[in-house]
């Protein structure tokens, strides 16, 4: 599995996980403040500072998050592609259309656990993040909050150092500082429920 990809599942499972992560931590106030949404849509801004790198590398574009399916990261700049996250795969596809399975769960169980653990916080189990994070969230003025998640175990802290989050009825901001060194900052914009459904073509995309 590639680490785009790697960091596309852990950003949607942050993306819906929030609500239930700080409620695992006794915050009952904020989390009251994230939305519980099955279908999500918006935009993206990513910036990745690589170790060593003077000049950051810098992409947009959007995604769309359904509880039900998995998550769909369309990246329009500057490259256009697409990658779709769902529990028995990682398909990625280029800016003609053509499609590639880049991870198959039945042939990397480790994929199944990874994806099942997104699945499971995007319904509101909280397990697998409490066992595997140290959370730190806190309550800030107006609606705002703000999250940190730090690795408990050696193994995960070789891959993140920290995750801290931004929000307030979204999640609006993910700093992730990698274990070596690297940082990519997700901002993510024009957010929006409606329709509350998927299109037909939204559908589809998943297939």
């Amino acid at each position: 599995m590639s680490k785009f990809a790697a960091k596309s599942i852990l950003a949607a499972a942050l993306l819906f996980a929030s609500a239930a992560a700080l409620a695992a931590d006794g915050i009952d106030l904020v989390r009251q403040r994230i939305a519980q949404v099955q279908v999500l849509r918006g935009g993206f801004e990513q910036e990745k500072q690589v170790a060593g790198f003077r000049n950051p590398l810098r992409s947009q574009g959007k995604f769309l998050l359904a509880r039900d399916k998995g998550v769909v990261w369309t990246t329009l700049k500057p490259f256009p592609s697409e990658l779709v996250i769902t529990r028995e795969r990682i398909l990625s596809r280029d800016g003609a259309g053509n499609g590639r399975v880049e991870a198959d769960a039945s042939q990397q169980p480790a994929l199944r656990q990874v994806n099942a653990m997104m699945f499971a916080l995007m319904g509101g189990d909280v397990s697998a993040l409490a066992s595997r994070f140290d959370i730190d969230a806190q309550a800030l003025p107006g609606d705002a909050w703000s999250l940190t998640l730090k690795p408990k175990s050696a193994g995960l802290a070789k891959a993140f150092t920290r995750i801290d989050l931004q929000g307030d009825k979204y999640v609006r901001e993910v700093d992730i500082v990698e274990g070596g060194g690297d940082r990519t900052v997700l901002k993510f914009v024009d957010l929006s429920e409606a329709p509350a459904q998927l299109t037909a073509d939204e559908a589809q995309r998943f297939d």
